[in-house]
Parts: structure tokens; sequence; C-alpha cells
């Protein structure tokens, strides 16, 4: 049996029922990777021809066709096919790690955002823009994103407080400065490309400015010279947050420009009003050539993505890990 790998042109002799992650490991051929077990989606590729049988979260099983995504991790090869795998010039491979931390800090940002710091106790790799999910107790378990510190033994998240939410509840009510967390991570695709020296424009609604700040610190660590544009959408100006910290990295960075956009009318005392999408389609006819990252709630990544693609911007450089709100 045959598996083409492209956009690589190599073709691998396999045998039925070979996992594609360990086919790709063995013939050292380049890909990202981290938890190995379907939740980071970091080993995201594509099947071109043939099929390939897949393994769920829910050890549920099914047959893949041409056209359409995998996780390498969890895939199956059962016949000869194509598959292709993202840009090799973008591979990261921080395995995943279960890493114990202390509260070192938990403040308000606004009337319904903490930031909490975390000391570690040994360094978290990953690359900026990842998340990572943090274990409270063993009934109160949520991801969130890293802003990224100049530290690497501590890591910073912002956790907006959900109504009615057990985790964000249990963060507001019952978490103090000393208590014990688990990270396990990392996690997710839309982190930096460093390699990309070409413009960027970063989109960020409500504590998606979290992982857009790492991935800001992550191109200032690198010396990356990009010109860089971000919008930050909120609902209301009680809602800003983080300024302090932009207008610092644009004294740093000559190149980044910071647009805040306020949803609500009457309400942007100084900041732009309006969608954070109307804000940048009024501002640019067309971003071909540009790389994209989005983050926060479906809804605005879904729009924020859709609006991308028409100003020319490639779908597989649009970058997103969507933050999804829960009860739980």
């Amino acid at each position: 049996m045959e598996v083409s790998i492209l956009p690589l042109g190599r073709r691998l002799d396999v045998r039925a029922g070979d996992n594609l992650l360990d086919v790709l490991r063995s013939h050292q051929i380049p890909i990202s990777y981290s938890c190995m077990s379907g939740r980071c989606g970091t080993c995201r590729c594509k099947v071109v021809a043939g099929r390939a049988r897949v393994t769920g979260q829910d050890e549920s099983v099914s047959q893949i066709a041409a056209g359409q995504p995998i996780l390498a991790c969890q895939t199956n090869l059962v016949e000869s096919c194509v598959i292709e795998l993202p840009e090799m010039d973008e591979v990261v491979v921080h395995p995943a790690k279960i890493i114990k931390a202390t509260v070192t800090g938990l403040d308000d940002l606004t009337h319904d955002i903490k930031r909490l710091r975390l000391g570690l106790s040994k360094p978290l790799e990953y690359s900026p823009g990842q998340y990572a999910t943090l274990q409270f107790t063993p009934h109160h378990i949520r991801p969130y994103s890293m802003a990224g510190t100049q530290d690497g033994n501590e890591a910073e998240f912002h956790i907006r407080l959900v109504p009615a939410g057990r985790v964000t509840s249990y963060v507001a009510s019952d978490l103090k400065v000393g208590d014990a967390v688990r990270i396990s991570g990392p996690l997710g695709t839309a982190y930096l490309r460093r390699k990309f020296d070409g413009p960027v424009v970063c989109v960020a609604g409500g504590t998606g400015l979290a992982p857009i700040l790492s991935i800001l610190r992550g191109m200032m660590k690198e010396g990356m010279s990009n010109p860089v544009h971000v919008y930050f959408g909120v609902r209301s100006s009680r809602d800003v947050y983080g300024i302090e910290w932009l207008r610092d990295l644009q004294t740093r960075h000559a190149a980044l420009k910071v647009h805040v956009v306020v949803a609500s009318a009457g309400e942007a005392h100084g900041h732009r009003s309006g969608m954070v999408t109307d804000a940048i389609a009024d501002d640019w006819s067309h971003l071909t050539g540009w790389r994209a990252y989005v983050a926060g709630a479906p809804p605005m990544v879904e729009a924020a993505s859709a609006l991308f693609r028409q100003k020319g911007i490639y779908p597989d450089h649009i970058y997103a890990d969507a933050f999804h709100a829960s009860t739980v």
C-alpha cells in the first residue's frame, strides 16, 4: 500500500492500519504535533485522494473521504491515498505536558475579567498564541489562552467571568493566591508563524486579547518587524483593558498600529465605534498577501474569517482557535 505526501512529492510504502502520525515521524517528515490524542488540533492535514480511517475522542470510527481534514494522530491508513500537509516552514513540536503550578496573582482587569498569574514548577514550552487546559479541582477544568510573559517560569491567563459558569464562578469566588493548579498543554493551531515577514492583521474580541498579546510579544522576542494592525473589539467602554500593554508594544515596534473598537453606540470615549469587522472593512479594500490571527467568541471569529477571505487572505493563512462560552 502506498501513501503520497504533498507538497513534498514523497511516496511511502505503508501497511494497512498504520497510524499516519507514526508513519510521518518514522520517515522524518516534518509535521506539527503536541498532545497526540486528538485534542490540540496541531497535526491537522488533509486527505486529497483515497480514504482513511479516523478514530474520534469518543472512540467512534469513521471513514474520511477525499477532501476532508484529518488529525494525523487519529488517522489510520486503510488504502492507498494522498495526504496534504500544512506549510513545512511552520512546523512546531511541543510535546504535551502536565505541569504543577501555583497561583501567584489574581487581579481584576475589568468588571468581569480576571488576570490569573501562575508560577510554574518547570517551564512550559509553547508557541505564542497557543492555549492550555487549567485544572483548578477535579471538577473545575477549562481551556484558556496564554497571554505570554517574559518569564518562562510564569504563565498568564485572562478569564472572563461567565454568569452561572461553574469554572469561572470558582475562579471568582474560591480561587486564591497560593492555590495549586495543573496546566495541560500546549494546545491549538493559531500560533505565531515566525518565518513570515509580510503584513499581519490581528483581531481580538474580549479576552481574545490574551493570545493576541502572546503573539505580539512573541514577535518582539523574535525580532520580527512585520507591519501589524491590531483590532480590539469590545461591547462597551468598560470592557476595554490592556491598553497600557498595547502602548508599550507600540513603543518597541514602529510598524504596530492598534485600533480599539467599541460596539455600543455613544460609549466609544475616544475609541472607534461600531463592529470590529466593519472597522476592518472600512480600512482595507484588500488584504492580499497578509496573514491573520483571530481570537474571541465564535460568531466574531467566523465573521472576521469570512471578511478576510473576501479581502483576499488565503484561507490557510487565517489562524483562529475560537473561544466557546460554557456554563461548566
